[in-house]
């Protein structure tokens, strides 16, 4: 039978967010598998399940910020069409159902325009810990969006999959991400070389990690 979980407190920067979450028995080693049927929200940022009526939101958000996304996400490349956000959408649907990641939609807590994705993948049930990435179109960009959806993305993993650890792998020219990183408190435990191949070229890459006390 579902659970429904109502109004947590996210931590002292987002103490107004609340979340219902349906909770399904699922494996993933954990006990049981949230499925969002409410969105999680602060005051500004809500993140949310994708739904199929997202396509051509996150297709223009894409298109927007073409060469910011290319220059660092693997999944970016300068022919991105709406197909491709069709099909990324049908495929965080099944793997949110699988159990195997969790992608969100960024949109304006106002307005509800899309802003841009957060996501937990990589997720290791044995120790308990899973990979968080995140993007905010370009319009949007420096303005705490990225910062306040990782924050509830970080609780989501931690409160409902019972995650003990999030690894932030941001390269090493990102400097805008490292930024949001060290902003949500996440501690840089070194540099991966040669960690990331992106447009077919080897990076370095920073890790972080987010533990549930981190959180600032």
């Amino acid at each position: 039978m579902p659970e429904h979980l109502e109004g947590f407190r996210i931590n002292n920067h987002v103490r107004e967010s609340h979340m219902i979450a349906e909770v399904e028995s699922k494996a993933l080693g954990m006990s049981s598998q949230p499925d969002v049927t409410e969105r999680l929200y602060t005051s500004t940022v809500r993140i949310r399940r994708f739904a199929p009526e997202d396509a051509v939101s996150l297709y223009e958000a894409t298109r927007e910020s073409i060469s910011a996304l290319c220059a660092w996400m693997v999944w970016c490349h300068p022919e991105y069409s709406l197909q491709d956000s069709r099909s990324f959408i049908l495929n965080c649907d099944r793997d949110w159902d699988r159990g195997e990641s969790f992608s969100f939609a960024i949109v304006d807590s106002t307005d509800q325009r899309f802003l841009g994705s957060a996501g937990l993948s990589r997720l290791n049930s044995a120790h308990r810990f899973a990979n968080l990435g995140y993007w905010v179109r370009s319009s949007r960009a420096g303005q705490g969006i990225a910062s306040a959806a990782v924050r509830l993305a970080a609780e989501f993993a931690f409160r409902e999959l019972n995650l003990h650890r999030l690894e932030l792998v941001v390269p090493i020219g990102n400097k805008p991400s490292q930024r949001v990183a060290d902003k949500v408190g996440a501690h840089c435990e070194g540099v991966m070389r040669k960690r990331l191949i992106i447009g077919g070229k080897h990076h370095d890459a920073v890790l972080y990690a987010l533990l549930p006390e981190d959180i600032v």
